[in-house]
């Protein structure tokens, strides 16, 4: 179903609304929440069919995701204003009680104040740590934090720049990922939310496969542990090896 304006006379806005959303339903789908309504459908079997929205949003993080929903799938264009610890939080007022598992390349040094208040938020009942190898050198004693907080096994060190998020407990199983860090950046960021589907299982399985490293461990354990190898020629690794090819 493409997107049409109600009119074709009607003139572009001159400056944009708080948020503009665009949402779409398939046939299949609307037929979906006419049976929920109907007859009690199960949250497992509305699951079966997807709801779409795509915002751009110049507001807060609860105004710009909304309800969350069995099935939903969010795709957001910001300027920044919030950040995934934001959405997380965002999130959790809803789901409630959670378990929590955060990717992320690097904690910057405007950033650990917001980190460590987020370890402390209650409504969180564990959680897992993804991190690049480089950034647990660079902040050693946070992620020791980290470990004391949630478990010795909460953190794993490998090669990563992916900023991803789960959150889940008995009833809901959501998924956030995209460009923003940990905290808010005033530039274009994106990023989208999903709940339930193969997606979340997919970043599950990854993270259940991951090994727990020594703290400290060495730049290969971290290589391996990303299984690297399996994508990559070891000369075209090599080439990453030392001082960024970016910046020679």
């Amino acid at each position: 179903m493409g997107w049409r304006r109600a009119s074709q006379n009607l003139p572009e806005p001159e400056m944009p609304e708080s948020i503009l959303e665009r949402q779409t339903e398939t046939e299949a789908g609307a037929e979906t929440e006419e049976i929920e309504r109907g007859c009690g459908m199960s949250q497992a079997a509305a699951r079966s069919v997807r709801r779409t929205r795509a915002v751009e949003s110049f507001t807060s993080a609860e105004e710009t995701i909304g309800q969350i929903e069995p099935n939903m799938a969010l795709f957001a264009i910001t300027r920044g204003q919030f950040s995934m610890l934001d959405a997380i939080r965002t999130v959790l007022k809803q789901t409630g009680k959670s378990y929590v598992s955060i990717w992320t390349w690097a904690i910057a040094d405007y950033e650990v104040e917001c980190f460590e208040a987020f370890m402390a938020d209650r409504e969180i009942s564990g959680a897992l740590l993804v991190i690049d190898h480089a950034a647990e050198n660079r902040n050693a004693a946070l992620i020791q934090q980290w470990r004391d907080r949630f478990g010795a096994d909460s953190a794993r060190v490998c090669k990563n720049h992916a900023k991803i998020a789960r959150v889940w407990n008995d009833d809901w199983r959501v998924l956030l990922r995209g460009s923003m860090n940990l905290n808010f950046n005033p530039r274009f960021e994106q990023f989208d939310i999903t709940e339930g589907g193969p997606d979340y299982d997919l970043v599950e399985e990854i993270e259940n496969a991951l090994p727990v490293l020594r703290p400290r461990a060495s730049k290969m354990e971290a290589m391996n542990a990303s299984r690297l190898g399996m994508a990559f020629e070891a000369g075209t690794l090599e080439m990453f090896a030392g001082i960024k090819t970016w910046c020679k």
